[in-house]
């Protein structure tokens, strides 16, 4: 009990320290408000065509769809995460030996360092941006449910938080691993459903992201949030969809220790 007290204490010292490390650079996440809206202005307008005369596609109204595109952006935010970068560089330059004597992994600092990062984020630019779609955009921005969108949105930053440190641990077979990142980071996009409703995909690949991470980053937390969820011809209550989440982040977390105690393994410290 009491070393997990201390273990608590440490993370959260972490997180407190992230931020205020961060905070110092706090005009970088003030881009986003510039950004964020100016995407989010263009999709209105792309949609506002595609849609025309017609009242849904896929099954989705416009209102739907713009609310959609708003949730995306701002689950972005709070989601966003730096881990497969950050432990590529630790590896490659030969820093991960400190962390690796420490008492605390390098996995549980990743996460709560994400924590105080993400902390500054919904300051300073979650908020914002929220306020901008509200006021200045007209879009309702009430998620369907507030609880099982918190819990969904919860759920995704633990996702993309294990995904990423999954793709930063084949830095101890291939030492830099960018080129990996990058065609992750580029699949991730197409078929997270930021950039498009999965709805839009082949049937067969709409089944297909069940079993694949990308959906539980950004679009079942999205559909969550508008309190409407349907993939593949498959429609559940939001409920059960927020517990599938949570068995795929279980199921993604389980993938993850596997490959970190494999890596442990291939470890040797070079260019300390």
């Amino acid at each position: 009990m009491n070393s997990l007290k201390h273990h608590l204490r440490v993370c959260q010292a972490v997180a407190d320290v992230t931020y205020k490390e961060w905070s110092a650079y706090r005009t970088h996440s003030m881009v986003s408000i510039i950004v964020g809206p100016v995407y989010f202005m263009v999709q209105m307008f792309i949609w506002t065509a595609v849609y025309g005369d017609h009242t849904t596609l896929g099954g989705i109204d416009l209102p739907r769809m713009i609310r959609y595109f708003g949730a995306t952006a701002l689950i972005g935010y709070l989601t966003m995460d730096f881990a497969d970068w950050n432990l590529s560089m630790l590896v490659r330059t030969g820093k991960f030996l400190t962390f690796h004597l420490r008492p605390v992994h390098h996995r549980s600092f990743a996460l709560f360092q994400k924590v105080g990062h993400r902390l500054l984020g919904f300051l300073f630019e979650f908020l914002p941006c929220l306020l901008i779609f509200i006021f200045l955009f007209g879009v309702d921005m009430r998620p369907a449910s507030f609880l099982w969108t918190s819990i969904s949105v919860m759920l995704a930053f633990l996702m993309v938080f294990y995904v990423n440190y999954t793709i930063g641990l084949t830095s101890f077979w291939l030492v830099q691993s960018d080129g990996i990142r990058g065609a992750f980071m580029l699949v991730s996009g197409i078929f997270s459903g930021a950039l498009i409703p999965l709805d839009f995909f082949p049937h067969w690949l709409q089944v297909a992201q069940f079993f694949l991470p990308f959906q539980y980053m950004a679009y079942m937390p999205a559909m969550v949030f508008t309190g409407q969820y349907s993939l593949g011809g498959i429609q559940l209550p939001i409920e059960h969809i927020v517990g599938i989440q949570a068995l795929a982040v279980l199921v993604t977390y389980g993938f993850n220790e596997l490959i970190r105690r494999l890596a442990m393994k291939q470890f040797t410290a070079v260019g300390a």
